[in-house]
Order: structure tokens, then C-alpha cells, then sequence
């Protein structure tokens, strides 16, 4: 059971591991922690995502959360992003302490997961471990108590986003959206009619079998459809998500626009930006955005990116994988929907980003590599690695600097590569850039070579 409680989240396999024991425990603990970290605590926000049985898990966690002193407040099947967004409004006078989301994010159908905001600061790393550990430890009998506190907070959010970006003026193009029958057509169809923007909607209706593609825009078979219908030309632009919207593939006729891509083209926008990227990012990311802005590395992950834009009072940061956080003109958090109508306002403004992509520094990037390994060893291979790279072997590319904030990133005369452990599963993640596309096949093969030793 241990596995479920992960660096960022919490995610398992329904009835198997998010069976009604555990589940109630957690919403149990997760009161009890909400109480001790906020004053006069009185209710947590519960949102879930199209998944057949996100219902019953929320009954489940309401059992635990009114056995742990709280009341909930309901906002039924929402996006990620309103459950994010409801700690920041006040619902007839009532305000959330706390949020959690049921959703299973991108993973498949059989599998959930809880997304815990405390305080508006991500819940996770030893937090999410220690409650983990209590919960394996002392679980309670906690018998059920279903009686939730309805809210709107979906309503609430399409009537943000809506007042946000009331002047984009594009009724003589259009777009496609393919929402993967996941979460995000609850409220982008709405807000795109509202605005008076020409849509062509894919599989907008949620269905938590997912019965066209998977939910997951990270993978190109998962973006046939959204390609196919981008190949007629009719279209500007085509956005996608995963199953619970707090993930987007941006994609034109041509291209692909990855996050660490589209960072740069927000932060052209935005006066004097502070910019935050993790290591998987371009190195035409941060060479780019620090000749106009600020631009600092960190560690892969939502949780972690979310505490970094505040540390630093940032104006944005991304994830290659599509994971956008607006902090200009917004909360800081991760939200797909939001960082679709920030996109359409760069269209507005007359931006092309076919062009601008094509002037950018034309770099190679290796498919990312994924080495199957165990949860015991990742960690303690990339010590290992680190330790080899002191000394390395006759023949390996020159190293010029080793950045260590989240595995290995080693720099090369004419690019770099990436070894980290994944948080969330049993490997190693490998990434490799070079101007120069042999060289990015070299530097891939020398760091694999060594990997294999360690293995």
C-alpha cells in the first residue's frame, strides 16, 4: 500500500489499493493535518474527474474527512484546475481550508489518485510519506457519513475565465480541441461559446473509459485525431489535454509545441518576467527567456514548481510534459484550460507561432528514454552516476558542469543530457540535446553505457 502515497499525489488502483479502508483514512488524516495547519478550519473542497468510480471514492473521503472534524464542500466532476481555483473564493461565506482532487490524471481507467491542497500550498514530498506511513500504521474503523455541502465552483470558474479574456476578438479563425473525454469539456465548451470562438470540439463528453484515445497529450498516438483534423488547414491552432486538464498539447498544422516552447513565447509577453523551468527544459528555453527576463532551473514536478513561483514570485513556469503555471495575471498553479485562452490572446495579438518557433536555435532532442528499474535502487543509481562522472571513462564527452538539482544534468561543449530518477514510477527518465544531432545520439550512448554498469 506504501507505493500509492508518491511524491506529488496520491495514486493506486481502485479497490485494489484505493480500497474504502484506505480511502477513508485519508480523508481522515488529511482533516486531522488540515486542522493542525489552519485556524478555525471548517470545510475542504472535494472536486472529482470523469472516472467511473471518482463518486464512490468521493463518499469514501467524505466518510474520513467528517470522521476527522471537517465539513465538505462539493463541487461534483470539475477539471483539476477549478479544484485548484476554489481555495481562492469564498462560497456563501464559507472558505475552504483545504482542497482535494480525485483524479487519476493521465494514468489508466482502473487507476485514481488524490491531488491535496493545504492552505493553497501543495500537499506532498515527506508530507504525503509521513501520511502514508499513518495511515498503513493506524488505520481506524470509520463508518459512513456521505452528507456533503454543494457548491458551484465550476459555474464560478467558467465565469472567471470568461471576464479574463472578454476582448479576444477571433471570429474569423478557428480552432480544434480535443478534450479526450476527460474532464476539461465541462467547462471548455462553455467558455469557448461564451467568447464567441469558432471550435471544433473532440470527445468533449467525459466518459471515464475513455473510449477513443487515452487521455494522455505526451503521447503522439494519443494526437492522431487533433493531427488529423490540423492537416485540413482549416484550423489556427489545436489544443489537447490529459484526463483531469492540468496538462495541454498545443500543436499547429506543422508542429508540435512542447512547454518549455510555449514558455518562451508567454514570457515574450510579459514585462520583465521571472521565469521558472525544470531540468528536462531546452537550453534555447533558458538562453532565450534570460536575454529579455529572468529564467531559473528547478526540480521536475508540479508540487515542486508550484512552491518555487512562490518562493521566487515568479511570473510563470513550465513543464516540458505541458504542465503550465501562470502566476502573471493568475494563482500559480497548474491549469490547462487557463493556458489555453493565454494562448488564443497570443493569436489575438497577431502572433504566429509557427514562425516564431522556426526562429528559434535549431536543437536536436532525443526521444525521452525510460530504463526500467526498481523504486529500492533508482535513487541510489543516480548517487552512483554521479559519483562515475568524477572519473570518467577514456572516450566520454568532455564534461564542462554537472547541475544536481533533480538527478544528473550534465553539460557537454555542445549540449546536454539528463539522467532522474521518476518520482512517480520505478525508472530512470533520460533526455539528450545537441545542436548537432550525432552528437545528442553520442552524448545518449556514452550516459547509457555507464547507466548499464549501475544497473
Amino acid at each position: 500500500m506504501q507505493s500509492i502515497f508518491r511524491e506529488y499525489d496520491i495514486r493506486g488502483i481502485f479497490k485494489k489499493e484505493l480500497n474504502e479502508v484506505v480511502v477513508k483514512n485519508i480523508g481522515y488524516r488529511v482533516a486531522l493535518e488540515t486542522k493542525k495547519r489552519v485556524k478555525d478550519a471548517q470545510y475542504i473542497a472535494v472536486g472529482y474527474d470523469a472516472r467511473t468510480h471518482s463518486p464512490l471514492l468521493k463518499d469514501w473521503l467524505t466518510s474520513g474527512i467528517h470522521y476527522g472534524g471537517l465539513e465538505v464542500l462539493d463541487m461534483g466532476l470539475v477539471p483539476t484546475p477549478v479544484n485548484y481555483f476554489s481555495n481562492y473564493q469564498t462560497f456563501d461565506g464559507k472558505q475552504c481550508s483545504a482542497s482535494i482532487m480525485i483524479t487519476g490524471s493521465h494514468n489508466p481507467s482502473q487507476y485514481n489518485g488524490f491531488k491535496i491542497t493545504i492552505d493553497k500550498e501543495p500537499f506532498f514530498g515527506e508530507d504525503i510519506y509521513a501520511l502514508g506511513e499513518l495511515v498503513a500504521s493506524e488505520c481506524v474503523k470509520i463508518s459512513n457519513s456521505f452528507q456533503t455541502i454543494e457548491i458551484d465552483a465550476k459555474e464560478r470558474y467558467i465565469d472567471f475565465i470568461v471576464n479574463e479574456f472578454k476582448d479576444l476578438k477571433l471570429s474569423n479563425q478557428k480552432f480544434v480541441f480535443d478534450c479526450g473525454n476527460g474532464a476539461a469539456g465541462v467547462v471548455l465548451s462553455k467558455i469557448l461559446q461564451r467568447l464567441n470562438i469558432n471550435a471544433k470540439m473532440l470527445y468533449d463528453e467525459p466518459d471515464g473509459t475513455f473510449p477513443n484515445h487515452h487521455p494522455d497529450p505526451s503521447e503522439a498516438k494519443n494526437l492522431a485525431d487533433i493531427k488529423e483534423e490540423l492537416a485540413s488547414g482549416k484550423y489556427t491552432l489545436g489544443f489537447a489535454y490529459d484526463g483531469d486538464a492540468d496538462r495541454i498539447a498545443v500543436l499547429s498544422s506543422k508542429y508540435n509545441f512542447k512547454g518549455d516552447i510555449l514558455a518562451i513565447f508567454f514570457a515574450k509577453y510579459i514585462k520583465d518576467p521571472i521565469v521558472v523551468g525544470e531540468v528536462k527544459c531546452s537550453q534555447v528555453m533558458y538562453d532565450t527567456i534570460s536575454s529579455f527576463g529572468q529564467v531559473h532551473m528547478y526540480k521536475t514536478g508540479h508540487s515542486n514548481l508550484k512552491v518555487k513561483i512562490k518562493e521566487l514570485n515568479a511570473s510563470f513556469a513550465a513543464e516540458v510534459s505541458g504542465h503550465l503555471f501562470f502566476n502573471d495575471r493568475y494563482f500559480g498553479y497548474d491549469d490547462a484550460i487557463y493556458a489555453t485562452f493565454r494562448a488564443l490572446e497570443l493569436v489575438d495579438q497577431g502572433f504566429d507561432f509557427d514562425a516564431e518557433f522556426e526562429a528559434l536555435p535549431k536543437v536536436f532532442v532525443t526521444d525521452e528514454i525510460n530504463i526500467e528499474t526498481t523504486e529500492n535502487k533508482k535513487f541510489d543509481i543516480i548517487k552512483q552516476l554521479k559519483q562515475k562522472l568524477q572519473n570518467p571513462p577514456q572516450g566520454f564527452p568532455k564534461i564542462k558542469k554537472i547541475v544536481d538539482i533533480d538527478g544528473i544534468r550534465v553539460i557537454f561543449e555542445d549540449g546536454w543530457g539528463l539522467v532522474r530518477a521518476s518520482n512517480t514510477t520505478a525508472k530512470l527518465v533520460t533526455r539528450f540535446e545537441s545542436k548537432d544531432e550525432q552528437k545528442a545520439k553520442l552524448y545518449q550512448q556514452k550516459m547509457i553505457e555507464i547507466l548499464q554498469e549501475l544497473l
